[in-house]
């Protein structure tokens, strides 16, 4: 397939569809903005496209918890199309509220007989929190991932902080590949401030059993074009932001 076409799921209260679906067509894709009635009405609609999206923002006004109404909405109109474009080997990625809702979802970490394995919450801080962050990478078989030793994107969430039922639940996750991101200060697991809503283990970004679904807080979309970084004139324009190969990641994977 020359050009994989990207579908940006909006919901109301999402704020960052425009910027994902710019970040996909810079990396060569092309991409639609549907908005979640449209995809409950039709959910054949995804079979027109090979990557999903489901942005930041504050969908349904995070009136409830942060991505967990969009999150009941996945779970109950679109669950067996969702796990059908899983299936069909395609790739699916949530940004900050997209993980939350991804996350709650179960599509990331399917809940067990006593229910949630995992879950996004409140910042230490008790804040919403907008700063730039290190990533270290551990890409395992995630295709968005692949070839990516760090990143330094934003964050921007009141509700970021990674939080495991149990500890051995975290052990396994790490263990299986699936923690694929974390906060890092120069490459050493870290703390506040580098880690910027105290999550266990600095999980920043958690991909499913097959790799091929994606939740992470921080923003590679806000880091696509050099220019977009605060300190670019200081530092020294580079050829590009540090989260388009992110995007360019998965348009390869579908050109290979």
């Amino acid at each position: 397939m020359a050009t994989p076409r990207v579908l940006v799921l909006r919901a109301p209260g999402s704020n960052c569809d425009e910027e994902a679906a710019f970040a996909f067509r810079a990396a060569g894709a092309e991409a639609d903005r549907l908005h979640l009635g449209a995809v409950r009405r039709n959910p054949r609609r995804l079979r027109d496209y090979q990557v999903l999206v489901v942005p930041g923002g504050f969908s349904y006004g995070d009136d409830i918890a942060a991505g967990k109404a969009l999150a009941v909405q996945l779970q109950h109109f679109l669950a067996d199309a969702l796990r059908q474009f899983r299936d069909d080997e395609k790739l699916v990625l949530g940004v900050c509220n997209g993980f939350q809702a991804l996350l709650k979802a179960g599509l990331l970490v399917p809940p067990d007989e006593d229910g949630p394995l995992a879950t996004l919450g409140l910042n230490d801080s008790g804040r919403y929190g907008d700063r730039w962050v290190d990533l270290e990478a551990t890409p395992g078989q995630c295709p968005f991932l692949t070839g990516v030793d760090r990143m330094h994107v934003p964050v921007a969430h009141g509700e970021g902080k990674f939080v495991a039922r149990k500890e051995w639940i975290l052990r396994g996750l790490a263990q299986s590949g699936q923690v694929v991101l974390r906060y890092a200060d120069g490459g050493r697991p870290t703390g506040r401030p580098y880690n910027p809503n105290g999550s266990q283990g600095d999980v920043a970004g958690l991909c499913d059993a097959t790799g091929r679904v994606l939740g992470l807080m921080p923003h590679p979309e806000r880091h696509v074009l050099p220019t977009q970084h605060p300190q670019w004139t200081r530092l020294g324009l580079k050829p590009e932001g540090d989260g388009l190969k992110l995007f360019r990641n998965a348009v390869e994977f579908f050109q290979k």
